[in-house]
């Protein structure tokens, strides 16, 4: 365990104050009174028998432990404060003892170093009132730190060690408060998990089962309902895959495990794979898929198989959300370091309660969750993960007219 670097005990503090203040009073002795060699010694005989004096009742003060066992900072000060007006009594006292001819002159010397150490007293305990209200707000604000409140700050007042203290403990309470929200986020995402993914598992688990059952119990004996049934399965089962695979590359991003290989891409072959990828399904449905790359965009450096991936999920959805006989776009084109990349459809276009959550992990905007209109809510997810881990981003919005528009950039 590593332990703080060690400073001066304070009672060598106090022995070096004392002998410091020895020597100066020795010296304006000397400068003020000009006195003989023995006045001079018996002076300085006189205070280093009271410095001694004083050194041993402080270090006794010390060592009794009294300070730090008092209940209150005040008191503690306060009863330091007793001490040293004491002590300064003694000095003051037997100084005059010495050297006052008159025993008027010594009695009123008492009167008034007795009302000049209630003075200090007083004073003391004032000022050390305010040390105490600081220590006490540092004290609640640490009991409602305790019992989950990480929001509380305490107030920083002054640049001494106490508003130094407050400060850390400020700095200290937002990154609790940073990681609770962080740990709750977490929370949510892990409930969410559980219950989104074992509903899309669940569901085509059941039908499945359903129909694997029904042509092992001999019901279906119709040869086209047959293959209509196994091409159901087929689909079903490459749905669980998709899902799985999806999960897999989420638990990767998030424990940030994922590998990039990156090589020169030209965008234009980017945008021409997935327009063949998707012409086929594009032509079913009767809408004009399409795309084009302006002049100067060029190549780029990235995991050419992982962007294929990003751009894959956003047209699969635009063509998703484009009812028959609207389009779908891809375009690109350089803006300064990096280059974009666009995806227009003439759908419905994105509920503006769903645009700043659509990149959230298990968001979906269809409450029903219905398994016709999308997968688990992961697609996007791991779109935003895959240009993040290249350096670039994507943003969504709707298209005044109708429609949405995913555009995602990566860095040259």
């Amino acid at each position: 365990m590593n332990s703080l670097p060690s400073r001066p005990r304070p009672h060598y503090r106090f022995l070096a104050g004392v002998l410091l203040t020895l020597a100066l009073a020795l010296l304006f002795f000397y400068w003020l009174l000009r006195p003989s060699m023995a006045e001079m010694q018996a002076m300085a005989l006189f205070l280093a028998i009271t410095a001694g004096l004083s050194i041993l009742v402080g270090y006794l003060a010390y060592r009794s432990g009294w300070l730090r066992r008092a209940p209150r900072i005040a008191w503690a000060l306060t009863g330091g404060y007793v001490l040293a007006g004491l002590l300064t009594f003694l000095n003051v006292w037997l100084t005059a003892r010495l050297m006052f001819a008159s025993t008027h002159d010594l009695r009123l010397a008492t009167v008034l170093l007795i009302f000049a150490g209630g003075i200090a007293v007083s004073l003391g305990y004032f000022l050390s009132a305010a040390l105490n209200d600081s220590i006490r707000q540092l004290r609640e604000g640490a009991l409602a730190l305790s019992r989950g409140a990480f929001h509380i700050r305490v107030p920083v007042e002054g640049n001494n060690e106490v508003a130094d203290l407050a400060r850390a403990f400020n700095e200290m309470a937002a990154q609790l408060d940073t990681t609770d929200r962080e740990r709750r986020r977490l929370e949510t995402m892990r409930r969410n998990l559980l219950a989104w993914a074992g509903h899309d598992l669940r569901t085509p688990v059941a039908s499945i089962q359903a129909m694997l059952e029904a042509l092992a119990d001999g019901m279906i004996d119709d040869p086209q309902t047959v293959e209509r049934y196994v091409q159901a399965s087929r689909h079903e089962v490459r749905a669980l895959s998709r899902l799985i695979d999806d999960l897999f590359d989420l638990a990767q991003f998030d424990a940030g495990g994922l590998t990039l290989d990156r090589q020169p891409t030209d965008i234009a072959d980017l945008l021409s794979n997935t327009l063949a990828r998707f012409a086929e399904q594009a032509a079913r449905k009767h809408i004009r898929l399409a795309g084009d790359v302006e002049a100067g965009t060029g190549m780029v450096l990235c995991d050419a198989q992982k962007i294929e991936r990003v751009l894959a999920n956003l047209v699969a959805n635009a063509l998703r959300h484009t009812p028959e006989g609207g389009e779908v776009l891809l375009r690109g084109g350089p803006k300064g370091d990096e280059v974009w990349i666009a995806v227009q459809d003439t759908g419905p276009g994105i509920e503006p309660q769903d645009l700043p959550h659509i990149f959230e992990q298990f968001y979906r905007g269809e409450r029903s969750r219905s398994r016709a209109t999308g997968g688990a809510g992961l697609g996007l997810a791991i779109a935003r993960a895959i240009l993040e881990a290249h350096g670039g981003g994507i943003v969504a919005e709707n298209v005044p007219g109708g429609g949405a528009r995913f555009t995602i950039f990566l860095p040259r």
